[in-house]
């Protein structure tokens, strides 16, 4: 059985780098004293987080720093820095290959406001529930924190916080659209999902000799570039989300063979040209006409005071192949 040439790689798969004879650490070293103890001069990766630093699978960054330390890499951790300076950014020294930063398991919005835009009193991942440890959009502040100390040391950003603004969206406390929190932020890759794979496949990359700038083909990962790339085609965000009825979910724990045949299921065959007739329940008697549509048909819908409406139904234009990559206008 051939192997699918966009296959993940198997996690463990790669071949350990040479410091994973230092051992597993009792955990992350957080300071220059740690470092010395396990005989470090350098880490190869820094993670900062919005976190508490709990060693437990509860904890996304921890997860990620032992899926590192588990590749050989030499793994250090910075959590909840004061963000007023760069002096805990520092903590640590300048990471070889590249820092890592989340705002933690929740979002830092979320975090420290309720619904209601209230600060909120507590945190629950801060020791002794102390709220107030962390900056608004931390992920933001803690990158240009890193950017202000360190000024080519590639930034990779993560995490529900990142995972969730990688693209142009609406922010519910400012009441704006706001652009990627990667222009923002001012880093080099973003990490979105579960993201051990990238996160390992990017340490191995950098580690050979790729430039951060040169990883462009990963699959979960978001990056900023100038102009369209060739064989793209762009289409306009605000036209995506047409009337109708949703597209089945993707399954993200499918394999490779369930996800090409539910792609290739046949789409539904058009109806024939003729009239029907809908009863509507519940309209406001001022609504407007309204238009629906779904494929393979086209309702049009005269809402106008009455519960009772003739809709002709005409059979649509044949479907047009959707393109192999699309860059979407935010």
């Amino acid at each position: 059985m051939e192997t699918p040439a966009d296959a993940a790689k198997p996690l463990f798969s790669y071949r350990k780098h040479w410091a994973h004879r230092f051992g597993t650490a009792p955990f992350l070293p957080m300071s220059r004293e740690e470092m010395d103890t396990l005989g470090w001069d350098e880490c190869d990766i820094v993670l900062v987080t919005g976190d508490a630093y709990v060693d437990h699978p509860s904890f996304g960054m921890a997860i990620i720093g032992r899926v590192l330390e588990a590749q050989g890499f030499k793994v250090g951790i910075i959590a909840q820095p004061d963000w007023h300076s760069t002096k805990d950014f520092e903590a640590l020294g300048a990471p070889r290959l590249f820092f890592g930063v989340t705002g933690g398991n929740m979002d830092s919005m979320v975090n420290r406001y309720t619904s209601d835009r209230r600060v909120r009193s507590d945190d629950a991942y801060t020791p002794g529930g102390q709220g107030g440890k962390r900056p608004d959009r931390c992920v933001i502040v803690y990158s240009q924190r890193i950017r202000e100390a360190f000024k080519t040391v590639p930034i990779v950003i993560g995490g529900i916080e990142a995972s969730l603004r990688r693209i142009a969206h609406f922010d519910y406390w400012s009441e704006h659209v706001r652009r990627s929190v990667l222009a923002d932020a001012k880093a080099d890759l973003l990490v979105y999902g579960n993201a051990e794979r990238q996160v390992a496949e990017i340490a191995r990359r950098m580690d050979a000799g790729d430039a951060i700038g040169e990883i462009t083909d990963l699959r979960g990962t978001a990056y900023l570039r100038r102009g369209m790339p060739a064989g793209w085609v762009e289409i306009d965000s605000s036209e995506l989300d047409a009337p109708g009825p949703l597209n089945p979910p993707i399954d993200p724990y499918a394999g490779e063979e369930e996800r090409r045949a539910a792609q290739a299921a046949p789409a539904p065959a058009a109806a024939a040209a003729g009239t029907a007739t809908v009863t509507l329940t519940g309209f406001d008697s001022q609504a407007a006409a309204a238009i629906y549509e779904q494929p393979g048909n086209q309702y049009f819908l005269d809402v106008g005071g009455v519960a009772l409406a003739q809709t002709p139904i005409l059979p649509s234009a044949p479907p047009v192949p959707a393109p192999s990559r699309m860059a979407i206008r935010c």
